[in-house]
């Protein structure tokens, strides 16, 4: 048994796919207090008979879809067209293209490589300075998580058993929030020039407007469908999945019918690995919870916090650090099952923990050492990546600021759920 430990340990060192590692780990777990393994099969079957998973395959194949066309470039051009007169302009439309990017793909990566080579040097040539725009693209990468349709959200949801609807709404106020902050903070450090800035011609804006018309109507139509009572989740990613294929291959002709197929596998590619990962994860949680292991850490955690507040402390701190060297999916699928039990001891609302979890693992995609943000800037922009740590340090720290808020604030989270809901 100690072999097969062993063994286990050295295929994560040597960078063996998570989904083999945590299957390992299952296998052996059941297998040592005599369970016949077979149940570990049993409890990835369980995972079809999730409903609210049908909304993530789908809501990513939309995301890919946006992500090939030329849909971030029609989007920056109105955005642009509409608050490109205002102190900061150009900066206030990057972190609100990005962050409606990210809603929709789900991963900061592909923000960052199909919207960086556009806005960087959009703003350096609009005098801010290369420190600036660095930090700002970097940052903004992942601002879109809170927002819906985001992938980790509903990935949330199906892991803690939480509805996926209030996870929507509860992701607005706290996202638009953190948007706020770092848009007064752009304002605030735009470059001073001679010359005014004149407003936009009507005639430009409604030139920008026509040519996004099919695109703007995406958030309306998920958020409209949910909350009008006439789609669920599932049914909502269906139409969205239909609507972004005909608008994008047949309106504005990005896609053209020979290059579906290999925008499926890639989409597909995605979601499979997300699937696997789960449906191991789902085994080695059952053991857990089979042993009592988060009842165990729950009562050895109260022996030496009774406080919520020192709880919810900690808890951020160990979340900036799984979000700085795993992935958004991965973190949530290994540890949302280890703390939800723990958290419900401490009466957190599940709901306002899916919006800290993914606060700060967001934060974490840009947090040094290792964020991944930083290396895929690096990689991107071809600038070291010890220039991007300092480029990104006045917007971590803005972003540590909303954590704190949003943490000891539920009610932002809370307040549109209790409203609706």
């Amino acid at each position: 048994m100690n072999l097969l430990k062993l063994f286990t340990l050295a295929l994560a060192l040597i960078g063996s796919p998570l989904f083999i590692v945590i299957s390992a780990l299952a296998l052996i777990s059941f297998y040592s207090v005599g369970i016949d393994v077979s149940v570990v099969i049993i409890e990835m079957s369980r995972l079809a008979d999730t409903p609210l998973l049908l909304a993530l395959p789908l809501f990513i194949f939309a995301g890919t879809l946006l992500s090939e066309s030329k849909a971030p470039q029609r989007m920056l051009k109105l955005s642009h067209l509409l608050l490109g007169w205002m102190p900061g302009g150009l900066a206030v439309v990057a972190l609100l293209v990005c962050a409606v990017f990210t809603a929709f793909t789900g991963a900061s990566g592909v923000t960052i490589f199909a919207l960086g080579g556009l806005l960087f040097p959009a703003l350096v040539q609009d005098n801010y300075s290369e420190k600036f725009a660095l930090g700002l693209i970097t940052s903004s990468g992942s601002l879109g998580l809170l927002f819906p349709p985001s992938l980790p959200l509903i990935l949330y949801g199906v892991i803690a058993g939480t509805r996926i609807d209030h996870l929507f709404l509860a992701g607005i106020i706290p996202g638009l929030v953190m948007l706020t902050i770092l848009v007064l903070y752009s304002m605030a450090k735009h470059p001073v020039r001679n010359k005014k800035k004149t407003r936009t011609s009507s005639r430009a804006i409604v030139a920008g407007l026509r040519e996004a018309i099919w695109e703007l109507p995406l958030p309306f139509l998920i958020l409209g469908g949910i909350y009008g009572g006439f789609l669920v989740a599932g049914e909502a990613a269906a139409i969205t999945a239909f609507y972004v294929l005909i608008v994008e291959v047949f309106f504005y002709r990005d896609i053209q019918l020979k290059q579906l197929p290999a925008i499926m596998v890639k989409s597909m590619m995605l979601f499979g690995g997300i699937l696997v990962i789960l449906a191991a994860s789902m085994a080695s949680t059952n053991f857990l919870v089979d042993q009592e292991v988060p009842m165990r850490l729950f009562e050895f955690i109260r022996q030496y916090i009774s406080s919520k507040y020192t709880f919810l402390l900690l808890l951020n701190i160990f979340l900036l650090i799984v979000g700085s060297m795993l992935d958004i999916f991965s973190a949530l699928v290994l540890v949302v099952p280890l703390i939800v039990p723990i958290a419900r001891g401490y009466e957190v609302n599940l709901v306002h923990l899916g919006i800290i979890f993914l606060t700060n693992l967001q934060i974490g995609y840009c947090t040094p050492p290792v964020g991944l943000n930083l290396f895929l800037a690096s990689y991107k922009f071809e600038r070291p990546v010890i220039q991007l740590y300092g480029a990104t340090l006045p917007f971590l720290a803005l972003l540590m600021v909303t954590l704190v808020i949003i943490t000891y604030f539920p009610l932002l989270s809370l307040f549109l759920v209790n409203l609706v809901g």
